[in-house]
């Protein structure tokens, strides 16, 4: 077909797909959270510390990807009544597999499954989302849903204000007693594998107590607003055929070298066994959680009375003397920026975290970041740090080695935490850029709690400027550079670090392009 004709021949097939609509969704049935849970093995194993603790949060970090990925395989071989599973990515790889394969087990011993996955990533999932959706003890659904299940680029064409409105949500909830929140999605670069072409350093909190009842809230609230789709109505069923050959892939997983890693993982995680011996020791603070309400995808983006930023600054309160900041996508914005030289001129030390050039996955978040630095450099009070990237053969080490928050993975940070007067801090889903405070729903919670928002502070103190490039501005003040240190020496860059021209030249074109709304 010449040219001409393929082309013309493709935007006919975008044009006919985009006529595709969404399926009626008014009479799904409403399920929510089972409240009966406490004569559960986790509810009567939690209830004498839950009762010593009135009132309180018992949270564990998660800071070890595969500590992370054996919480959740052994929380879920745990659970008898429930689990109610909420993510914006879950890959279909060693991870993603394993984990299905304990759903569906846990179907299999009659537990309820509630599945809600973000549609934006579903892409070459259909065969896993419709085995699990066959099970008659699992339902699936999916948020805010691509009508042309085949070319998406369809709907991005003739339906793009909705379609980019995502649920950037994570959590993970088993019998309504133990809930896993925090940054990782569900795939092999999330958990640690050390064979990935990208691993992330990441944080999650397991939780358990008094906001475990308003986790699984929130969850429901989504699980039954509108843009929540039974993914039977938009995914073929899964035959016999589909089935066996499905749960045969999963089946023979433990012969692929990378699962060994997390089997391992699992066996010599002890954190669930000990719950159940009633021998962990849990940090037990007030906590907060803060969520977007759902309903915020289906209005302008400028409706401020649907963000969770509000609630965020209300539960961290007013910084009097420190804001730590992680986040691997810091695009504050110029009214951030502003925001965050206020804070400094008035004494408050502001640091924060993000990924480097060559560590972002996401080089247009670093473009959009990039020209809010030297604003921020010279507020006087402010300190910027970028994360290193790490060679891959150096990332099980550090995974060993350095179990603190941010520690280099070996494509970047994911990790999204906030301290403030090192009393409270923010363990959730939330980004500081337009993209999580504008678009996308969030979640996270907020601990009052001066051990864990400590440890990020140290983290500041010590770690950091060891470990990571701090960004400054040259003795004239006119250009940025990076600072690397190793022992006593200081090794100075006047361009990003570890990357390419053409990588800078990218960086810099993306800088001058309208789009720091969609970042």
């Amino acid at each position: 077909m010449i040219p001409v004709l393929r082309a013309a021949a493709c935007a006919l097939t975008i044009a006919l797909a985009g006529c595709a609509s969404l399926p009626d969704n008014a009479d799904r049935p409403a399920t929510t959270a089972f409240q009966d849970t406490a004569d559960t093995p986790l509810g009567r194993r939690i209830a004498p510390l839950a009762a010593a603790h009135p009132g309180l949060t018992g949270v564990v970090p998660l800071q070890s990807g595969r500590e992370a990925f054996a919480v959740r395989i052994l929380l879920a071989q745990a659970a008898t009544r429930s689990i109610d599973v909420q993510y914006y990515i879950w890959h279909d790889d060693t991870t993603g597999g394993l984990l299905a394969r304990e759903l569906l087990a846990a179907a299999e011993r009659g537990v309820r499954v509630r599945l809600l996955l973000d549609d934006q990533n579903t892409k070459g999932l259909d065969d896993l989302i419709a085995v699990l959706d066959a099970h008659p003890a699992i339902e699936v659904r999916l948020f805010n849903p691509f009508a042309n299940r085949g070319l998406r680029v369809a709907d991005f064409t003739g339906d793009f204000s909705r379609v980019n409105r995502r649920m950037h949500n994570k959590s993970f909830t088993v019998d309504g007693q133990f809930s896993v929140v925090g940054g990782r999605n569900v795939g092999d670069e999330y958990f640690g594998a050390n064979n990935a072409d990208a691993q992330y350093a990441d944080l999650d909190a397991l939780v358990t107590g008094q906001v475990v009842p308003d986790v699984s809230r929130e969850f429901d609230v989504y699980w039954n607003s509108p843009s929540a789709y039974p993914a039977a109505r938009l995914v073929a069923a899964a035959g016999p055929e589909d089935v066996a050959r499905v749960k045969g892939a999963w089946d023979t997983l433990g012969d692929i070298p990378a699962a060994g890693k997390y089997v391992e993982a699992v066996r010599a995680t002890p954190l669930v066994r000990d719950i159940l011996a009633g021998t962990v020791e849990f940090e037990w603070a007030p906590c907060r959680l803060v969520a977007d309400d759902p309903a915020k995808v289906l209005h302008p983006p400028d409706r401020k009375d649907l963000h969770m930023v509000t609630h965020l600054h209300e539960a961290l309160g007013k910084p009097e003397s420190e804001l730590d900041l992680v986040s691997p996508y810091f695009v504050p914005t110029k009214e951030g920026t502003e925001g965050l030289r206020s804070l400094a001129d008035r004494g408050v030390r502001v640091r924060v975290l993000t990924n480097s050039l060559a560590a972002t996955d996401v080089a247009p978040v670093y473009a959009g970041y990039a020209k809010y630095r030297e604003p921020l450099l010279r507020g006087g009070n402010v300190t910027l740090y970028e994360m290193k990237r790490s060679p891959p053969e150096e990332s099980e080490a550090a995974d060993r080695a350095r179990r603190g928050i941010g520690s280099s993975g070996n494509e970047g940070l994911h990790a999204k935490t906030f301290a403030v007067d090192r009393k409270r801090i923010f363990v959730g889903s939330f980004n500081l850029d337009p993209r999580s405070a504008r678009l996308n729903t969030e979640m996270g919670i907020v601990l009052e709690s001066p051990r864990l928002a400590e440890l990020l502070s140290q983290a500041f103190d010590e770690r950091f400027p060891r470990e990571q490039y701090e960004v400054r501005l040259s003795q004239d003040g006119n250009d940025v550079i990076w600072i690397e240190r190793r022992g006593d020496d200081e090794i100075i860059y006047d361009t990003a670090p570890d990357t390419s021209l053409w990588r800078r030249m990218g960086a810099g074109f993306l800088a001058i392009l309208p789009i720091e709304w969609l970042l």
